[in-house]
């Protein structure tokens, strides 16, 4: 589904309401243009925290991520009267730290995953649109997001197990 074209609210309505702030991705989901992509520039850093921890401490990130999203997600589009409003961008936190698991250390790894992760979320193959179309609340703003992050997950991995990039 495309970007939603709903008015942004105010910043002192996600800067004053801490779901709403998270849900908003720290803010960088009240972006005139492009909200999901900066907020997927916004996730990079605590992943760049979270690629130092052991596997099973990122994992466990990852899924608290996507159950704490399903709630704050719920929140925010309830609050706005809006499903799945543009400016929410925990999904893409959540989905972009799913892409990333497990990834090589490097910037390239990095760029490829950003791009990939970004690809997916916009474009929405199968079965992502249909995802999209038809899982409502807190669960549909996050599930298009995690495959897209599953996606890209098997994308990298695969480019390093097969193609030894």
């Amino acid at each position: 589904m495309a970007y939603k074209r709903s008015p942004m609210p105010p910043a002192r309505q996600v800067f004053s309401d801490w779901r709403m702030f998270l849900a908003f991705g720290f803010g960088s989901g009240l972006a005139r243009i492009m909200p999901g992509t900066f907020g997927t520039l916004a996730a990079v850093p605590l992943y760049l925290l979270f690629a130092e921890l052991p596997l099973w401490l990122y994992a466990a990130l990852v899924a608290a991520a996507w159950l704490f999203g399903n709630h704050i997600c719920t929140y925010a589009s309830n609050k706005l009267g809006v499903h799945d409003h543009g400016g929410i961008v925990w999904d893409e936190f959540a989905g972009f730290w799913l892409a990333m698991f497990a990834a090589p250390a490097g910037w390239h790894w990095l760029l490829i995953g950003f791009v990939l992760f970004r690809f997916f979320d916009m474009v929405k193959p199968w079965p992502i649109s249909w995802l999209d179309q038809k899982v409502k609340g807190g669960a549909g703003i996050m599930i298009d997001d995690i495959v897209a992050g599953l996606f890209t997950f098997v994308c990298i991995q695969a480019s390093v197990h097969f193609f030894a990039l």
